[in-house]
């Protein structure tokens, strides 16, 4: 085996691959399989090797060879020989005979040393669960025996009865540094690092157990919030995250979060719970049921929004967090906006007004915002929109302020008929002269809005409003792919936002450029992706919870 080629580096690798591209990849095959996927546990057990000072600990709670039974394109096959290509080590006969349910990657520390004078160098601890200690000593074994033959420095140790097996390259250089491995076999797990010193903590933090992540109360506080069938956990200290990305956190409302994945025929779903250890504002108010201003919108939406009270948003524990992550990481929440949300910003600037003053501030009942796609394949990057409010006491002030700034943007307000249905429409006239007995009027559209039973309906043009009055198309409720991706979550929650990927793969892609970039690191999961579900359903005071849930073709 190469001593270049650090096992270390395959098992990084390994993990990050598996956590974020294969487990979405494939398990649209699930419906289809037989087998029957049991997670035995949801709590990694290899907290007890991991500092409370950790800014980041991710762990797979299934062998990954579990997975290859119910794969069907050989996609994890190809994954682990790729990785293992270089490495002279096969995963049927060196680990396979003695991996468990368990790989936990950490970062140990931003510094290994804690001496920042000669440069920053994180701690790296993988702990792979085994059934077979004995195997595992055996593999460890023969993985550093093959490293000292092909030139690297091997050192042995026994520190607190743990035998330590370390090496390094016989030329000292920054890059030779980073493929340096020192491997333990500890009970029922074995240890891998990027040096001695972050196994010999490891060892410390299980015989001291107040020093390790399973004694931490933020930790054991967001554990409980994990599903019993996650395959996947994720637990970051926001705090120590920012310092070691070099961030400034600002607002700090939310000390940690736990991220967990869970499948189902239908796809997976990523939950997320955000915990603070000082008093926050009580949870947003949670619906038992969708929001009616959805029943309204076609299921030709590409995008739908649907939720309660826009005018409490900015004061939402959900805004909360959207503050503090945008002023840690960018310094402000504008400048996070005109980053991520371009498309947002140029529209406020086209028609001169402010979303949270002009529009938000008088919504207080329900709400639903959609985007709807053109089937014309020429007009797939355009679409129109529809928003739908219900009706309250502040709604005859905000349509008199959206008719306002109409008509300081150079539109008339006009009244029509249209499908013996009154509506209000913002035109701007132009005429224009072929000679002298010929005048032609075209009228251009800035938007339509109308009263239906108790909702008022806005659309950007009249055949979208055409389309709604004469019920071309069923509801969004009613489609079976919006049915299935809300019945995932709890049904008292806070709204959801409704992605048909689809539809709307066109249009995103021109408004948010990177979102390609995105694309092509999770493409086995962009290329059978059929929806995306975002909704927030927490209700314990101090914690902010929701999901994402990827409908996946099956």
């Amino acid at each position: 085996m190469n001593s270049q080629r650090s096992f270390y580096g395959f098992l990084v690798a390994g993990v990050i691959v598996l956590l974020l591209i294969g487990i979405a990849g494939f398990y649209w095959f699930f419906g289809k399989s037989p087998f029957n996927l049991s997670v035995p546990k949801s709590e990694p057990g290899a907290a007890i090797f991991v500092s409370k000072m950790s800014p980041v600990m991710v762990s797979l709670l299934i062998n990954p060879d579990r997975l290859q039974a119910i794969e069907q394109k050989g996609d994890i096959s190809k994954l682990k020989n790729s990785l293992l290509a270089k490495s002279n080590i096969d995963f049927q006969d060196d680990i396979k005979p003695w991996l468990s349910n368990e790989i936990t990657l950490a970062v140990t520390s931003e510094d290994i040393d804690r001496d920042p004078e000669n440069g920053l160098q994180p701690g790296y601890l993988m702990a792979l669960s085994t059934e077979k200690p004995e195997k595992s000593r055996e593999f460890v074994e023969l993985l550093f025996s093959k490293r000292a033959l092909a030139g690297a420095n091997l050192a042995v140790e026994q520190y607190k009865g743990v035998k330590l097996l370390s090496d390094t390259p016989e030329v000292i250089t920054p890059e030779k540094i980073q493929n340096r491995l020192a491997g333990a076999v500890v009970d029922n797990f074995v240890l891998f690092a990027n040096d001695a010193k972050v196994l010999r903590e490891a060892i410390n933090n299980v015989q001291a157990p107040q020093l390790n992540l399973s004694d931490s109360p933020e930790y054991q506080k967001a554990v409980q919030e994990l599903p019993k069938d996650a395959v996947a956990v994720a637990f970051l200290n926001l705090p120590i995250v920012a310092k070691w990305q070099g961030w400034e956190l600002v607002e700090s409302i939310y000390d940690s979060q736990i991220v967990s994945l869970v499948l189902n025929p239908q796809g997976l779903l990523a939950e997320s719970t955000f915990l603070a250890t000082t008093k926050v504002a009580p949870p947003s108010l949670l619906l038992s049921k969708p929001v009616g201003a959805l029943h309204y919108i076609p299921e030709s939406a590409g995008l739908a929004v649907g939720g309660v009270n826009l005018s409490n948003l900015g004061a939402s524990d959900l805004a909360k967090l959207w503050k503090q992550g945008t002023a840690t990481i960018y310094g402000s929440e504008e400048q996070a906006i005109s980053r991520w949300v371009k498309p947002l910003v140029d529209f406020q600037k086209r028609w001169n007004l402010n979303l949270s003053k002009d529009i938000f501030s008088w919504v207080t009942g329900e709400y639903a915002i959609a985007s709807l796609t053109e089937d014309n394949p020429l007009l797939a990057n355009q679409a129109n929109w529809m928003f739908v409010v219900e009706k309250t006491p502040q709604l005859e002030t905000g349509i008199a302020r959206l008719d306002n700034i109409a008509i300081n943007n150079g539109f008339n307000v006009s009244s029509l008929i249209l499908n013996k249905q009154k509506v209000s429409a913002w035109t701007e006239l132009t005429a224009t002269t072929e000679d002298k007995t010929a005048v032609n009027v075209e009228a251009k559209i800035g938007g339509v809005h109308t009263n239906i039973d108790n909702y008022e309906i806005f659309t950007s043009d009249l055949a979208t409003m055409e389309k709604i009055l004469t019920h071309q198309e069923n509801s969004l409720v009613d489609d079976r792919n919006f049915q299935n991706s809300i019945a995932t979550f709890p049904q008292s929650n806070q709204g959801y936002i409704y992605i048909d990927w689809k539809k709307s793969k066109n249009i995103l892609e021109s408004q948010l450029p990177i979102l390609k970039f995105v694309e092509v690191l999770g493409k086995p999961l962009f290329d059978n992706l059929r929806s995306l579900t975002v909704s927030s359903y927490g209700s314990q005071p101090g914690t902010l919870k929701g999901g994402v849930f990827l409908q996946l073709n099956r």
